[in-house]
């Protein structure tokens, strides 16, 4: 019976050093988890593109726009951009043209010339609105206004799109503030 003794103490101290080493690291394993950062924010993407089909209509709320300034006066992307989304577009981005742009009273940018949120949004920029074949790595559709750039009117209510195409369609607003 007395050698079964040590080995007993032995056994009891051989469990309480492997539940120790369990214990320590399962402590350390806690601690790198509530100190690790935090995920960084995924940037949403500013418009998603949203198949329009033949004989549907397309209306401003849809529409996602940049305007660019191609030599007319300071703030005129900004104000027309303002008054664009007084007629319920949604804003993109606005700023300046690039410097091969040339003179212009306003053109519409756009991928496809008959895209029908382009042609909805020319019918807000006056009678004489180019649709160029032109890309712009901007979101939404891209108008770009100049020194002849009347002012923007009332333009078409909603366009039905003559064939399959996609628009650049603002997301859904997830902001706090926005919620019911």
């Amino acid at each position: 019976m007395a050698e079964d003794e040590p080995r007993n103490g032995n056994r009891a101290a051989l469990t309480l050093a492997v539940l120790a080493v369990v214990f320590l690291a399962s402590v350390a394993w806690a601690w790198s988890r509530v100190t690790e950062p935090f995920p960084e924010k995924i940037q949403a993407a500013p418009c998603t593109d949203t198949l329009i089909s033949a004989g549907e209509e397309v209306s401003p709320p849809q529409v996602m726009v940049t305007v660019l300034n191609a030599g007319g006066p300071n703030g005129l992307a900004s104000r027309t951009m303002s008054r664009l989304e007084r007629f319920g577009f949604a804003a993109g981005e606005t700023g300046n043209a690039p410097s091969d742009t040339g003179p212009v009273a306003a053109q519409v940018w756009a991928s496809d010339p008959g895209d029908p949120a382009a042609l909805l949004l020319a019918s807000y920029l006056g009678r004489n609105v180019d649709i160029v074949d032109r890309g712009s790595g901007y979101p939404g559709v891209t108008i770009v206004v100049g020194k002849k750039f009347k002012k923007v009117r009332k333009g078409r209510a909603a366009i039905t799109a003559q064939k399959d195409s996609y628009v650049c369609t603002p997301p859904l607003s997830s902001e706090p503030d926005d919620l019911p």
